[in-house]
């Protein structure tokens, strides 16, 4: 069952609430936002309705690290709190939610499939063969299909067909591009929401939801890549012609600087997490000789902090920024999809805000890079348009690019589709007849 259907009229497709929560290692955001369709005259590119932010809600993430999941009370707890602040905000009760997923060793892969047409026209229902097919391909045992998505159809042997609906051929043909989780981080993630007594709607690759919400129109039509720094995961996507091509996930993340300076400079957590916001940078200036630094050794209760000259901190940040930057510059390069990316990568997620990391970006990714801030969604609050939060506009965006996205029968870790008919189903059906 295609999760959307074809984009319509405006009078055929509805508005709606749509609540999406962020599970990451620093923060835990829940959004709520009313979804209305757009003028006709005004859609933008692959996107049916406007979206209006009514309630958000962050908390400092507990029980998570590096995207997984290790401790279930302490991330329930987290959830329960960011999700009421935003329920409260919005003024209503939320029962299922889309949700973001980082861990579990994300990776992409691409299959091919070809159905025979006979000669008729192509309608849905050979989409929707051609797409199962593909995906069928990719379950593997102890892994879970996150995505299957087309990235272009052929018919007979016309490649780069956007859209086959109503075409005439003998063969329909599909390149897909499917992206694969370990099921126990899933299961785990799934199960410190449903104890928060919500139900997960669907999961989105991180990777994905930041791609959509950072980089603007002309970018995923040439191709580019977005890198989403977060606190204790980076993860990588890549576009092109407006398709979700590549996606890939380490983790290491701005909690990791954190942890070097703490460790380098012994001093606490909380004093280095300061430092590195404060004065930390990934470019050495001229007067970071000179400068100096004041900083309180743990365990030593004397008055008198120690000062330390600005370059220590600017090699131990850099150290680590240099690392994963390289690493990420060999995964895309290993990726295949290097020369799709071009010139053009983007950064975001709140790591990226760090000094000067655009400038490393440049020098070892050879691409020119920009900071990317979630775009086009209003009624955000201005502590909430930074790039922090992209991946959670991205899963606001999600559902209006899914139209021909394919799932297999058995739904997220197998549990999803009981008790039709209930709270979840009505969410499901509201969002399968909007789009």
């Amino acid at each position: 069952m295609s999760w959307l259907g074809g984009h319509g009229d405006a009078s055929s497709r509805r508005s709606g609430t749509l609540t999406v929560l962020d599970v990451g290692s620093n923060k835990v955001c829940c959004m709520v936002a009313k979804l209305k369709p757009c003028d006709d005259g005004k859609l933008l590119r692959g996107r049916s309705h406007r979206i209006q932010v009514i309630g958000i809600g962050h908390q400092k993430s507990q029980g998570v690290k590096s995207g997984v999941v290790v401790d279930l009370d302490r991330a329930e707890h987290a959830i329960r709190l960011s999700v009421d602040a935003a329920e409260r905000m919005a003024g209503l009760t939320v029962d299922s939610l889309i949700v973001n997923m980082t861990a579990g060793r994300l990776k992409s892969e691409a299959f091919a499939a070809t159905i025979n047409l006979g000669g008729h026209e192509a309608d849905e229902a050979d989409i929707k063969r051609v797409l199962g097919a593909g995906a069928k391909q990719a379950l593997k045992a102890e892994r879970e299909v996150i995505h299957s998505l087309p990235v272009g159809f052929s018919l007979d042997a016309e490649r780069g067909v956007r859209d086959p609906r109503g075409m005439v051929g003998d063969a329909l043909g599909v390149d897909m591009h499917v992206l694969t989780g370990d099921a126990a981080p899933m299961r785990n993630l799934e199960l410190s929401i449903n104890r928060s007594h919500l139900s997960v709607e669907r999961m989105v690759a991180t990777p994905y939801a930041s791609g959509l919400a950072a980089l603007v129109d002309d970018e995923l039509e040439l191709g580019a890549a977005c890198i989403d720094m977060g606190g204790g995961t980076t993860t990588i996507s890549v576009f092109s012609e407006g398709k979700f091509v590549h996606g890939d996930a380490i983790a290491i993340g701005g909690n990791h600087v954190t942890l070097d300076m703490a460790k380098g400079l012994s001093t606490s957590l909380d004093a280095a997490e300061r430092l590195k916001v404060m004065h930390g940078s990934a470019l050495p200036g001229s007067a970071d000789d000179r400068d100096l630094v004041s900083i309180q050794p743990i365990g030593d209760d004397g008055d008198v902090p120690l000062q330390i000259p600005r370059s220590v901190m600017t090699r131990i940040v850099r150290a680590r920024i240099d690392e994963t930057l390289e690493l990420l510059r060999d995964r895309l390069n290993k990726s295949g999809y290097g020369n799709a990316v071009g010139k053009r990568v983007v950064l975001t997620g709140g790591a990226s805000q760090l000094a000067g990391l655009p400038e490393a970006a440049r020098r070892i990714l050879g691409r020119n890079v920009r900071i990317g801030r979630p775009l086009g969604v209003a009624g955000l609050p201005e502590a909430a348009k930074g790039p922090a939060f992209s991946a959670a506009v991205g899963l606001l965006i999600y559902p209006q690019m899914a139209s021909f996205e394919s799932h297999p029968a058995k739904g997220i870790s197998g549990l999803r589709m009981t008790g039709t008919g209930g709270k979840l189903h009505r969410m499901s059906q509201w969002l399968r007849d909007s789009f």
